[in-house]
C-alpha cells in the first residue's frame, strides 16, 4: 500500500509516518527480493536480518553496521565485539546479543585481534646443570601400573634426588591429580629435612597435567621451590627416574600379576625400600643410594659430578 501512494509521487517520508514504518526498515526491504524478507543460510533458523530496540521497533543489520562504524570510529575504538555489545544496548537501545556483534564485525572484517593470555605461572625449561650435591636437583614422574585381577591401573609418582639416586617419597593411587603432587613437595622437603634451610631443590618434571596445574605450581611458590619443565619428547632431559622406572617394570611389576591394590601397593613400597637400602647402584661405587649418602656424610667416598 506505502508502495502504490509512493509511486503516486507523494512524499516518501510523510507516506511511511502514516502507515507506521520506519526509513531505515522500508529501505531495508526494498534492497532484499520481493519473496524473501530474511537472509538464507545453510543451518539453524534463519537469520532475520534486523534486532528490535526496546519499544519494539526493527532496526535493520545495515544500521546496526553504521552504528559498528560510528563506534569504532571514535574513542571506542580499542573495544572488542563484547563491549561493543554493551555501546549498542546503551546508546541506541537495542536488545541485541555479543553473538550477532561478533557475527556482523567478522562479516565487515573490523574484529579486534584477541589478546593472549597471560599465565599466572610461565614455564620455566630445563636448564644444563652440573650437580655436585644433593638437594640440588630432583625429579618427578609418573609411572604406571596395571592390577589384573581388578581390571585398572594404578599411578605411581616419586620423586629422586639427581646425585645419590635416592627415591625421596612417593605418591601411589588410583588417580593422580596436582594437588597429590602439590602435597608429595611438601613430604619430600621434610623427608630431607629442608624447611628451615635457604637451600631449596630445583624440581623437574616433563608437562603432564599434574605439573603444569595451578595447584602444583603454586605449592612450588610456597614452599620455595624452583620448578622446571622439561621440552616435549626430550626424556633424556629426565634420565635418573626414568632408569628407575626401568629398573621397577624390570624387577618388580612384570614379575607379579597383582589381584588387588593392596597387594600391589605392598609390593611397589617393598621393592622401593630394597632400591633404596640394598640395591647396589654402578654409578654410586655399588653402593644402595641410602647407603651413598651415608659414606659422603662421612667423607668415605667423594660424590661425583653429574652433567644434566
Amino acid at each position: 500500500m506505502a508502495d502504490k501512494w509512493i509511486k503516486l509521487g507523494h512524499a516518501v517520508s510523510r507516506i511511511l509516518r502514516i502507515v507506521g514504518v520506519s526509513e531505515q526498515i522500508y529501505y531495508y526491504r526494498k534492497k532484499q527480493p520481493s519473496n524473501q524478507t530474511s537472509v538464507k543460510h545453510k543451518g539453524g533458523r534463519p537469520v532475520p536480518g534486523f534486532s528490535m530496540t526496546k519499544t519494539g521497533v526493527p532496526m535493520s543489520d545495515g544500521q546496526i553496521q553504521e552504528w559498528l562504524c560510528e563506534l569504532l570510529n571514535d574513542e571506542t575504538e580499542v573495544y572488542g565485539y563484547r563491549k561493543l555489545t554493551i555501546c549498542l544496548q546503551r546508546e541506541h537501545h537495542l536488545v541485541i546479543n555479543k553473538k550477532k556483534v561478533y557475527r556482523l564485525l567478522a562479516k565487515m572484517k573490523m574484529l579486534q585481534p584477541q589478546r593472549r593470555k597471560r599465565l599466572k605461572h610461565p614455564r620455566k625449561l630445563a636448564n644444563n646443570r652440573e650437580i655436585k650435591t644433593s638437594n640440588e636437583l630432583w625429579e618427578m614422574d609418573i609411572k604406571y601400573g596395571y592390577i589384573a585381577g581388578e581390571q585398572r591401573f594404578f599411578y605411581l609418582l616419586c620423586v629422586i634426588d639427581v646425585l645419590d639416586r635416592e627415591v625421596i617419597d612417593f605418591y601411589m593411587g588410583l588417580s593422580c591429580e596436582g594437588k597429590h603432587a602439590a602435597g608429595l613437595i611438601q613430604r619430600t622437603l621434610w623427608q630431607r629435612q629442608l624447611f628451615e634451610t635457604e637451600q631449596r631443590p630445583v624440581i623437574r618434571t616433563d608437562n603432564g597435567p599434574q605439573f603444569i596445574s595451578h595447584v602444583f605450581e603454586e605449592a612450588c611458590v610456597t614452599h620455595d621451590v624452583t620448578h622446571e619443565r622439561i621440552p616435549p619428547k626430550t626424556p633424556n632431559k629426565n634420565a635418573h627416574i626414568e632408569p628407575f622406572h626401568s629398573l621397577l617394570e624390570a624387577e618388580c611389576l612384570q614379575r607379579y600379576e597383582f589381584s588387588s591394590y593392596r597387594e600391589a601397593y605392598e609390593t611397589v613400597t617393598s621393592y622401593i625400600r630394597f632400591y633404596n637400602e640394598r640395591r647396589m647402584h654402578g654409578s654410586l661405587y655399588d653402593l644402595a643410594p641410602k647407603q651413598f649418602r651415608q659414606a659422603i656424610a662421612m667423607q668415605q667416598v667423594q660424590a661425583k659430578t653429574v652433567k644434566v
